[in-house]
């Protein structure tokens, strides 16, 4: 593994937490991700599967986990399976977990070989009458290849039809949209690495030099440090920033542009998530801070908003309402335009210069699983991201920054991180 190593109770207590959410004498099963094809006989680095990684650490191809807390036989209570090694694989693929080390990594003591996987896995469903699948039920998920979970889930059903088949999924959102003191100190180290990221490009940045270019500078920093990107990074300068998802960074930064950086780390599979932007000679114009600030004042607002017992559509409301009166004054929209009333709010005015969501659940996915519908709860870590995007001017503006939602009120996670905007300019002359 890239990172250093976790402690294992951090997985531990995990599945402690979940066994506290199950029915009586269930069993749960949780697979590895697959390691996806590309071309001719190509795949792709594996991506762990973030279920299984937050109750066992392992980040290993073709792992399964399975748990049954009422089994008669404890040492079956808990067993975690493992693609067994041997000289071929140790040579063109390297090193495979021992069952040493997979105790060591998981905290389970009780790990086989994927050939025990069958005649245990059988046993354990005759004791059991509940049965907990997994699937992604992330709301915005397209899945359109079929996943190993998904496999798994259609042999078992196939083969054992008249157990009780529970929904994993809803109790693994529950838990982890809390985060843990660990899963939290995980996440502050992301956001630390992020932060050493962007004070290198920021130094970094001038005119002429290619949004490549920047990417590189990201790239070396978080390597560097043991981290990865957490997303494809958006580099995006002039009118590109218009674009939401834009992610070719092939173009030139021109004097005069805005650019755009929603980039940031990923340590130990815990994800941060920034957003900055930044004059690429170095200094604002009179507009270019104008809007600046605006959308500044709504991301202090609304990171003020982030308190238990707010629902996130409450929160995205009063946004949409700020951002509207900044750009009245910004002389994007009349003052009669903050008072229409539209039946369908996708319509509304403001939606033309802010037209997604104000923020999401982060952790290990970077749009973590969550319950969005319900409640802010002490725990959740949040992304705050409001903006403001004119493409008849070539320019847009997006802040962000991760927040921990505590009972005693939000806790900035990138405070340390460079944003107003005097103090961007004096940081881009350190060049």
């Amino acid at each position: 593994m890239r990172h250093a190593t976790l402690d294992p109770g951090i997985f531990v207590e995990n599945r402690q937490r979940l066994r506290q959410l199950l029915l009586p004498n269930a069993l749960v099963a949780v697979n590895a991700n697959d390691l996806l094809p590309t071309n001719a006989d190509g795949s792709l680095r594996l991506v762990p599967n973030s279920d299984l990684f937050y109750l066992t650490g392992v980040e290993q191809e073709e792992s399964l986990l399975l748990l049954c807390p009422d089994a008669d036989d404890e040492r079956q209570r808990e067993i975690l399976f493992l693609r067994e090694a041997n000289d071929l694989i140790a040579t063109w693929e390297g090193h495979k977990l021992t069952k040493d080390e997979a105790r060591q990594v998981s905290g389970i003591q009780n790990v086989q070989w994927l050939s025990e996987f069958p005649k245990l896995f059988h046993r354990l469903m005759c004791e059991c009458e509940q049965v907990y699948l997994n699937s992604n039920e992330h709301k915005r998920a397209d899945v359109v290849v079929e996943t190993r979970e998904a496999r798994f889930v259609q042999w078992v059903q196939a083969r054992y039809p008249l157990h009780h088949y529970q929904r994993l999924a809803r109790l693994l959102h529950r838990l982890r949209a809390v985060k843990a003191p660990a899963e939290l100190d995980l996440i502050r180290q992301a956001c630390a690495i992020t932060r050493a990221g962007f004070e290198r490009v920021a130094r970094y940045t001038r005119p002429g030099v290619s949004e490549h270019e920047i990417e590189a500078e990201f790239a070396h920093e978080f390597i560097r440090r043991r981290a990865t990107f957490a997303y494809t990074p958006i580099i995006a300068s002039g009118a590109n920033a218009c674009v939401l998802h834009y992610i070719a960074n092939d173009q030139p930064c021109r004097a005069g542009d805005l650019l755009l950086l929603d980039v940031a780390a990923c340590y130990a599979n815990y994800n941060s998530d920034l957003t900055r932007t930044l004059p690429v000679n170095g200094r604002f114009t009179r507009r270019q801070k104008q809007v600046y600030q605006a959308v500044l004042r709504v991301l202090r607002a609304s990171i003020a908003g982030l308190t238990p017992g707010k629902k996130w559509k409450e929160w995205q409301e009063t946004a949409e309402d700020l951002i509207a009166k900044e750009c009245v004054d910004l002389g994007l929209l009349k003052p009669r335009d903050l008072k229409s009333k539209v039946a369908d709010p996708t319509q509304k005015p403001v939606k033309k210069y802010f037209m997604h969501g104000l923020g999401h659940p982060l952790g290990l996915d970077v749009h973590d699983v969550g319950f969005t519908t319900e409640p802010f709860a002490p725990g959740w870590v949040m992304t705050v991201e409001p903006a403001i995007y004119i493409p008849a001017e070539r320019l847009a503006v997006r802040l962000e920054n991760d927040v921990l939602i505590t009972e005693t009120g939000p806790v900035d996670l990138m405070a340390d991180i460079l944003i107003e905007p005097e103090a961007i300019e004096a940081l881009m002359r350190r060049r």
